[in-house]
């Protein structure tokens, strides 16, 4: 691990982009905190990526990803694996209507993630292992819609829906004092969704949205709190 022992701008660890920006040569981690004890989300190889601090810690330093606004820490170990931004990043609108021509695909994906191997990671928004916002965010991603990303941001940037408009493709929202949780809806009263090993499965699985079914799935319907329905991609302003 690189470790600074004096204070040093980025400008003396990057090089120069015209664009402002960076492109990840690699998946990386990102963490919640300099010293890089919790992961906070992940980002793709090609994802664009904005240096915020001018100065760096002794071990990291803070980025911001340029598609959803996300900020978090980067290790200074990781700065060789990114590369000038040939051009900045623009986000680009999607109608409803070419959303939901995409939505099959986006369903097929959390089920592909479901029928790999996986546990939950917070964090997790690359394969084969995710938090509930990160897969949602992965599977809508992979079809270029972007949402932002943790659960209760995604609500907020959803369209509210009521359970009868309930449609494949729907975003399900669960919360104790405010979101915490979040879910696909599949169609004919299930969901699938990323749940932790606390409260949830600690995998990628499907469940009846009902007080019908086991004790897990009782106890999500139980804090069910909104539905919602993706209506363009999330546009960050940098």
């Amino acid at each position: 691990m690189l470790v600074l022992s004096s204070p040093i701008t980025s400008l003396e660890l990057l090089p120069p982009s015209a664009s402002g920006e960076y492109c990840c040569l690699v998946p990386l981690n990102l963490y919640s905190s300099s010293t890089g004890e919790e992961l906070a989300t992940q980002a793709a190889k090609g994802r664009h990526l904005k240096v915020l601090a001018t100065t760096v810690q002794e071990t990291a330093i803070q980025v911001q990803l340029c598609e959803e606004g996300y900020t978090a820490w980067l290790p200074l170990s990781d700065l060789n694996t990114l590369e000038p931004a040939k051009q900045p990043h623009q986000s680009v609108g999607v109608s409803r209507r070419e959303i939901e021509k995409r939505l099959p695909e986006i369903i097929a994906f959390t089920k592909a993630a479901m029928n790999q191997p996986n546990y939950y990671l917070w964090g997790g928004t690359l394969g084969p292992n995710y938090d509930c916002s990160g897969l949602m965010q992965g599977a809508f991603s992979a079809s270029g819609i972007w949402l932002p990303r943790d659960s209760y941001q995604q609500e907020a940037f959803c369209q509210k829906i009521s359970y009868g408009e309930l449609l494949p493709g729907d975003l399900i929202f669960f919360a104790t004092q405010r979101v915490d949780h979040v879910a696909l809806y599949l169609g004919n009263g299930y969901y699938i969704h990323s749940s932790g090993q606390a409260v949830g499965r600690n995998k990628i699985a499907i469940d009846p949205l009902s007080n019908q079914g086991d004790k897990i799935s009782k106890g999500y319907y139980e804090k069910l709190w909104s539905f919602g329905r993706v209506m363009d991609t999330y546009c960050h302003s940098l």
